[in-house]
């Protein structure tokens, strides 16, 4: 008897040993699922904000060059400037968390050259007889307020864009989770179930002799697959595709991939995560079966999650 009650505690032990670890399994799963969406998030904001920074600085550029240009400046400072301003631009699309924040120190040198041209064309203005004292501070502020208002509208532009760009990164995140956590069935088989009950596994079924189809077949165990029930559609085509279903028998419609779909049949199962067996029965109501190879179709939750298939003679 004592013997017996020490197995009982060491069966007790290890079942509670498994249960905490497929427990740890499914939190780290869900969350190194959680900190992946965060760091993509925060990464395209990075890259946003940076990239606004340094389109409203090319607008500006782009602005003082043709300015400078009219009065007759020199440009070619700016021009060679320019085309770093590109090749930053360029290479902030490779960029990862460390090196963008080195994009900091650039945008500060080119605001400084930007600040720095502002006096060179209040200058070239004088030298051409444009600007007077008189007026030179509302010609500046209002230089100032069209700068900026270029800025504001690339700025805002880029802001629609990266929330468009993040709103698109965050579904293809949630696409890939469902496709991971999507059920798997395995080891499928059909048997034969005489009106008498009896069961029988062939290679060729007699088409007249089957009263009831039994698919059987295994849910894969998956620890970020949610405990919960789950609806499993079953689909059997016959040799000609044309899919074996009677509403009065339990079949039905369900949609897949955005279309109507006939099923032969469906089951609710709780999914248990333990590669449990699941039975599916069908019956056609004492209608044989047509010689041929049929196929069999499962799907559930969106996703096709199995086939199989058997053969009548």
């Amino acid at each position: 008897m004592e013997t017996s009650n020490n197995t009982s505690k060491i069966a007790l032990i290890v079942l509670a040993v498994l249960t905490a670890v497929l427990g740890v399994l499914y939190f780290r799963s869900n969350q190194l699922t959680q900190e992946q969406a965060v760091n993509i998030e925060e990464k395209a904001t990075e890259l946003a904000n940076t990239r606004m920074k340094l389109d409203s600085i090319s607008t500006q550029l782009d602005a003082k060059i043709e300015e400078i240009k009219a009065l007759g400046g020199q440009v070619s400072d700016l021009e060679a400037l320019k085309l770093q301003l590109e090749q930053d631009k360029s290479s902030l699309k490779k960029a990862n968390h460390a090196t963008i924040a080195s994009y900091d120190a650039k945008i500060k040198e080119y605001d400084l050259v930007l600040t720095q041209k502002d006096a060179d064309i209040v200058e070239l203005k004088k030298q051409n007889g444009i600007l007077t004292e008189n007026n030179q501070v509302l010609t500046t502020q209002n230089q100032t307020l069209n700068t900026e208002n270029s800025g504001l509208k690339t700025e805002n532009k880029t802001l629609v864009d990266t929330l468009s760009e993040v709103t698109a990164k965050n579904k293809e995140l949630a696409r890939k989770v469902s496709i991971a956590a999507a059920l798997k069935a395995q080891s499928l088989r059909v048997l034969s179930v005489n009106s008498k009950g009896k069961e029988a596994e062939k290679s060729r079924f007699n088409g007249k002799k089957i009263e009831k189809l039994k698919i059987t077949f295994n849910l894969a165990s998956n620890p970020i697959t949610k405990l919960e029930n789950k609806t499993i559609f079953v689909r059997v085509l016959d040799a000609d595709g044309a899919i074996v279903s009677d509403e009065a028998a339990g079949s039905g419609k369900f949609t897949q991939d955005g279309k109507e779909m006939v099923y032969t049949a469906k089951q609710v199962v709780t999914y248990a995560n333990n590669n449990q067996t699941v039975d599916v029965f069908y019956s056609r109501g004492g209608v044989a079966y047509k010689p041929g190879k049929y196929t069999i179709e499962l799907y559930s939750e969106g996703f096709a999650i199995g086939t199989g298939g058997f053969e009548v003679k």
